[in-house]
């Protein structure tokens, strides 16, 4: 039976080579001659590396070669890179162009070499290819308790347009847990390794399904989608803003969840995420991160010398279907990103930053705000993007708006992470229209404020008004005169206060002497300003009169205060006697002062 399904498989590669003879698909004469593969499944990505011996069998030399993925991976590549290897054992990036291979299915690409290869030459290629979405979780649906398994299903081949001489893959799990994995050709396993072949003259576009199931519970991580907002001012900054939308791509959540145990049980959960790292240029300044809540203060940042990194941590763990929603922020200054010769501009940063390690992005929105004026806009960007339709947009002080770049891609990882260059002109004269508007809208301002304090826009004189504005003007000018007499008699106390402890009769007549002067000069205003009130009909004058009489009384009462301190000290007064006088002329005092102020509040 076994040497039987062995005839069989010998059978389907044959058929193969010979199908692929006949097509004409390697007519060219290009050879695998040694295929080493890496399949990298260590972390929620699929991770190929295939280092390649090209061997030129032709009788010409060969300028492109063609790379070919199954067509049931081409729907999960994210990216796919060449490299050469040159003379001086440097690695040398090659271009790669979609195409398509007549009578074929999958997905393909024709990759230029970096010169000629002529006729038994040989070329050591390096392939590097990566999935997203590959890796499935089996079950789809756990508890809190248990790990998290995934199934991965892919080729035991590479598959190429071109025969393979022999070949070997190596498979790197994320852990030593491994449920079943397929065993073509017998392979080895050790710890967290598989290894395959070698295989030995593998036909063109050969497949042979290699599932593995096993325990993996790194952080699957989605970026749903990502909204990267860029303004640039000519004033020497750079404002960056990104909206993220994040979601637990793993194993479903079954059942509760349990924060005790969470805590309590540091294998518990192990599958989820409580936070991630996200690494910002080494200039970024005023770094914020935010929900729709507010701040989120479990956050940390630290500056190193060629980055910052903010560990990430969202106000509670990531399980298997949750998502989260977050703004990260930050400024850059100008002068390292922007170039500028004449009128001239060129910006040059990153399409897209890194958010946290072996990152997905499901779509990218990018939107470049350029200053108001920015002419003649050119995008360039290290790999295709679909450009949306220009907007405005609008802040402080514009006048036609500022021009909008919007830039959208799917499907990214970290080998994304690449420089843009932006092109546009800009007068420098166009900068001097904000501080002229500020200028001219100050301006404005204060000539309208001089106007309509200086000139009187009223058709006809209002005299009711006039001694409305004459009477308060007076009164304004009592309530003044008032409160300062007031204050003649808390001076008094002081000078009393003093009086008693130092015994000092002349500093008490001088003090007395003073604030009989001007109590008369201060009373004396106070009734030019009530015959004032008088001659304009305001009743307020007779309020005015009642102050007077009051204070008079008040004025007496301290006088009073002050004949008692003199007996107190000179022994013609006992202590008790003169406490309790002098409590009754406070009451009788305070009780006048508080009448005056009754009527001061009436004016």
């Amino acid at each position: 039976m076994m040497r039987g399904r062995v005839v069989l498989r010998l059978c389907s590669w044959m058929w193969l080579f010979f199908a692929a003879l006949s097509c004409g698909v390697w007519a060219d004469g290009l050879v695998n001659e040694d295929v080493k593969r890496t399949v990298d499944l260590s972390t929620h990505l699929a991770k190929i590396s295939n280092e390649i011996v090209l061997g030129n069998h032709g009788d010409s030399a060969a300028h492109s070669f063609t790379v070919g993925l199954e067509p049931e991976l081409g729907p999960h590549l994210a990216y796919i890179g060449a490299t050469a290897k040159g003379e001086e054992d440097e690695d040398e990036a090659l271009e790669l162009k979609e195409t398509s291979v007549k009578g074929q299915s999958g997905t393909f690409f024709q990759v230029q070499l970096p010169s000629a290869l002529s006729p038994g030459a040989k070329l050591r290629i390096k392939l590097e290819i990566v999935y997203s979405h590959l890796l499935t979780p089996f079950p789809t649906h756990i508890t809190q308790a248990e790990r998290q398994l995934v199934v991965f299903q892919g080729n035991h081949y590479l598959y190429s347009p071109y025969p393979t001489r022999t070949q070997t893959t190596r498979v790197r799990l994320a852990s030593k847990t491994i449920e079943s994995y397929t065993k073509l050709g017998n392979p080895s396993k050790a710890d967290e390794v598989i290894e395959y072949g070698p295989f030995k003259d593998v036909p063109a576009y050969s497949q042979d399904t290699m599932k593995i199931h096993f325990e993996n519970n790194s952080p699957f991580l989605t970026i749903s989608s990502i909204t990267r907002t860029i303004e640039v001012s000519h004033w020497g900054n750079i404002a960056v803003e990104e909206t993220i939308d994040l979601r637990h791509t793993g194993a479903y959540l079954k059942g509760p969840f349990s924060r005790y145990d969470y805590q309590r049980q540091s294998d518990s959960g192990i599958s989820s995420i409580k936070s991630f790292k996200t690494i910002l240029p080494a200039s970024a300044q005023d770094v914020y991160y935010r929900d729709e809540i507010g701040n989120i203060s479990t956050s940390h940042l630290q500056v190193l010398e060629d980055s910052v990194e903010v560990e990430v941590r969202p106000r509670f763990p990531l399980f298997g279907g949750w998502k989260t929603h977050y703004i990260i922020g930050y400024n850059l200054p100008s002068y390292e990103y922007l170039y500028t010769l004449g009128d001239q501009y060129a910006l040059k940063m990153r399409l897209v930053d890194h958010v946290y390690d072996d990152q997905v992005i499901d779509l990218l929105t990018v939107k470049l705000i350029l200053p108001e004026g920015a002419r003649n806009v050119h995008l360039e960007t290290p790999y295709p993007i679909e450009r949306s339709s220009d907007q405005l947009h609008y802040t402080y002080l514009d006048t036609f708006g500022r021009p909008v770049l919007v830039a959208t891609k799917k499907n990214l990882v970290e080998q994304h992470i690449q420089d843009m260059v932006v092109h546009y002109t800009f007068n420098k004269i166009l900068m001097l229209q904000e501080p002229l508007l500020v200028v001219g809208a100050f301006y404005i301002l204060f000539f309208t404020v001089i106007l309509y304090v200086r000139l009187d826009f009223s058709i006809t004189k209002d005299p009711a008004a006039e001694v409305r504005m004459k009477v308060a003007s007076i009164t304004e000018q009592v309530l003044t005169l008032v409160n300062k007499r007031l204050g003649l008699y808390r001076h008094m106390d002081e000078v009393v206060n003093r009086y008693k402890q130092t015994r000092d009769t002349g500093a008490l007549n001088g003090g007395r002497k003073n604030l009989e002067a001007e109590h008369r000069t201060l009373t004396n205003d106070i009734t030019g300003l009530q015959a004032r009130l008088k001659a304009e009909g305001s009743d307020l004058a007779e309020k005015v009169g009642e102050i007077q009489k009051l204070d008079g009384q008040v004025k007496d009462l301290v006088l009073q205060s002050c004949q008692e301190s003199e007996r107190l000290v000179t022994g013609k007064v006992k202590k008790e006697a003169y406490i309790a006088s002098e409590k009754s002329l406070t009451a009788r005092r305070q009780e006048l002062i508080s009448r005056i102020d009754g009527l001061l509040d009436a004016l």
